[in-house]
């Protein structure tokens, strides 16, 4: 059923809205994908604030030149049967969801990426940008880092503090 100019100019509008507030916008194909896995895909996107949408190229292409940070992105390879992740709160989280599922379902590859002021990113950046550790997981390794100076300063007085206090008590019982 086709799509009324209302119905696109609506979608579009979303759309705008969705890359305006993105971090990032990741792009992959996904042509041979079974429903079950896109649904499978989809709410594991949703567990991570992700937003995935299968649009037309078209409205896509329509949705960059409407955003005022988008409108001079290169859109020039969206071409065939794509699928959009978007995420307003974390940069890496479109890219990892597409990354976890890409490794069950082969035919999900990644295309590229827009970043929050409109730029492209390759198919290589995203793939790292993918690879990397949560964010949860990079701040804990950040305090244990910073924590771990203090906590073998304290475990060397704890344990000198032991031997001290065992000696003076063999010292007293003899």
């Amino acid at each position: 059923m086709a799509l009324t100019k209302q119905k696109k100019d609506e979608i579009v509008a979303e759309l705008g809205e969705l890359l305006a507030s993105s971090k990032m916008t990741v792009i992959a194909k996904y042509e041979g994908t079974t429903v079950k896995a896109m649904q499978e895909l989809r709410r594991q996107a949703e567990e991570n604030g992700t937003t995935v949408k299968v649009i037309k190229n078209r409205l896509v292409r329509k949705a960059l030149e409407s955003t005022e940070s988008h409108k001079n992105a290169d859109a020039s390879d969206l071409t065939g049967m794509l699928m959009y992740a978007f995420n307003a709160d974390d940069e890496v989280a479109p890219a990892q969801v597409l990354h976890e599922m890409a490794k069950t379902e082969k035919q999900i590859e990644f295309v590229g990426a827009f970043d929050a002021e409109g730029n492209r990113l390759s198919t290589e950046e995203v793939k790292a940008l993918a690879q990397l550790p949560s964010r949860e997981v990079m701040i804990a390794t950040v305090i244990n880092t910073l924590k771990a100076p203090v906590t073998n300063v304290t475990s060397g007085l704890s344990g000198n503090l032991h031997g001290l206090l065992d000696a003076v008590a063999a010292k007293q019982a003899a």
